[in-house]
């Protein structure tokens, strides 16, 4: 009898659980058969490995194969796990050496020649490779993938002979490295290329500094997708950690990584017809949507009526709490979803109430079913709500604004302020955090008071009111809230003030 252990990984949410790939061969007749809970992928790999291993000079085993995927209760899918059973099976039947398997943790797909192909959901690997202080092993394709874990070690192949080589010593492969750049070229448009809009521009500047949601109105052609299309541009990069948080949604969602630019922020921008599962993420095998792929950027909903409500609700508990939990009657997943909400919408069904030309001939009854569309406690957690108003000529022709570079320095700094005082983003403080950074004085209280009780708002309003002044006040970098500054705060709340 002989045995072989190869370790290898699957894939769960984020994480990534060790699998130990159990190669026996027994005498009995030939065949060859995989056990613990593997999917039609994973069972397919039985061909791919026999071509796979004869194609590259190897003898396949005419003995009776038996292959186990533990731990047996957890699900393995994807083609990861060719390269690992075929070397447990190379391994058992004394072809390679075993002896420094243990080493290693494996992953990738074969094609019938024994070409090593990429796969989904490296980084995660990497990253739980290096906790267990293993070597990671994976196609040519994953490594540039595999080393954005800097301490990680990685070793890279194009072919299962590479793979063996290495490990008969024959041919060593080197650690693969690859320099990553400190900052990420920004190639994202310049928030210069807008005019006028100066109330739309300040908003979406309260918005980056505070991580805060927004909702702008007006009619069609005003510039609204162009200002969201910028926000990415006046957002401070991310972290390192944020970055691997950010690409491993990525990596598991089959999307290109490109380390030039890794740690510039995302923005998705989903059609309108896009369903609840796109946006939310789901399927039978739970995959992240729209709301984890925009983890730590921008999420853009351009005529935000047009999505279908049942679509727009599920929104709601994201945008509170920054994680998603997709539950199915045999698996569970939980991904991470701190995106920042920007949409747009026309104020009328046909875009144009209140243009001084009087082409509006909408009744109060349409204007008042399509902005019912969007539910009241949904637009409750939108922070700012503005108006964008149609531009004259002479706007049109008129300078340039601030180029991004330049808002983007004034957003850093605002930001720097919330983390040392609070260790967290405004729009993300919880009730005591906000009670400590928020303090106001009588005279701005009664402006506050006298604000909810005339536009009627909810203590969520009161708290989102509070939180987008102590951003205004972090860009002006005063200590306290001013009353200019909770004003201004209260203006934006413009769906409010028309109720």
């Amino acid at each position: 009898m002989s045995l072989a252990i190869v370790y290898s990984r699957a894939q769960a949410g984020m994480n990534a659980p060790l699998v130990t790939v159990e190669v026996h061969l027994s005498n009995g007749l030939p065949g060859l058969s995989i056990v613990g809970l593997p999917e039609t992928a994973v069972k397919e790999s039985k061909d791919r490995v026999r071509g796979a291993i004869l194609n590259s000079q190897f003898e396949f085993p005419a003995r009776r194969i038996t292959i186990n995927l533990a731990p047996a209760d957890l699900p393995k899918d994807g083609g990861r796990f060719d390269l690992p059973i075929a070397l447990g099976i190379l391994a058992a039947s004394r072809q390679i050496p075993g002896k420094d398997l243990h080493q290693y943790e494996f992953a990738g797909e074969l094609a019938l020649s024994g070409v090593l192909r990429s796969v989904n959901g490296i980084l995660p690997m990497a990253l739980h490779a290096h906790r267990t202080g293993r070597t990671l092993v994976v196609p040519t394709g994953n490594a540039a993938e595999a080393t954005l874990v800097r301490e990680a070690r990685v070793l890279a192949g194009e072919h299962l002979l590479d793979i063996t080589g290495h490990l008969t010593q024959a041919r060593p492969l080197e650690r693969h490295t690859a320099s990553l750049p400190e900052h990420s070229a920004m190639v994202t448009a310049d928030l210069g290329d807008v005019r006028g809009q100066h109330q739309a521009r300040r908003a979406l500047e309260v918005a980056a500094a505070g991580g805060h949601s927004l909702l702008m109105i007006g009619p069609p052609g005003t510039g609204k997708s162009l200002l969201a299309s910028r926000l990415p541009g006046i957002l401070p990069e991310m972290s390192e950690a944020e970055a691997l948080e950010t690409a491993a949604i990525a990596s598991i969602s089959g999307q290109a990584i490109d380390p030039a630019c890794w740690r510039q922020r995302r923005f998705r921008a989903p059609h309108h017809t896009a369903s609840a599962v796109a946006l939310v993420g789901g399927g039978s095998r739970p995959r992240p949507g729209e709301i984890s792929l925009a983890h730590h950027g921008v999420l853009f909903l351009d005529e935000l009526p047009e999505f279908d409500r049942r679509v727009l609700e599920v929104l709601r508990e994201p945008l509170e709490s920054g994680r998603i939990t997709i539950s199915r009657a045999a698996r569970q997943a939980e991904y991470p979803a701190q995106f920042q909400l920007v949409a747009a919408m026309n104020p009328c069904p046909c875009g144009y109430l209140g243009d001084p030309s009087g082409r509006c001939h909408c009744t109060s009854e349409q204007v008042e079913r399509y902005r019912r569309r969007i539910s009241g406690p949904l637009l409750d957690r939108i922070d700012l709500q503005i108006e964008v108003p149609r531009l004259s000529f002479d706007t049109l022709e008129g300078p340039h604004g601030e180029a991004s570079r330049v808002v983007r320095q004034r957003v850093s700094a605002a930001r720097r302020r919330q983390l040392e005082r609070s260790v967290s983003l405004n729009s993300r403080l919880d009730h005591r955090q906000l009670e400590q950074a928020c303090r106001l004085r009588a005279a701005d209280r009664e402006l506050l008071q006298q604000a909810m009780e005339r536009l009627n708002l909810s203590a969520r309003a009161y708290h989102r009111i509070l939180k987008v002044a102590r951003s205004i006040a972090d860009l002006e970098g005063t200590a306290a809230i001013r009353p200019e500054q909770l004003a201004e705060a209260i203006n934006y709340r413009r769906l409010d003030r028309s109720s």
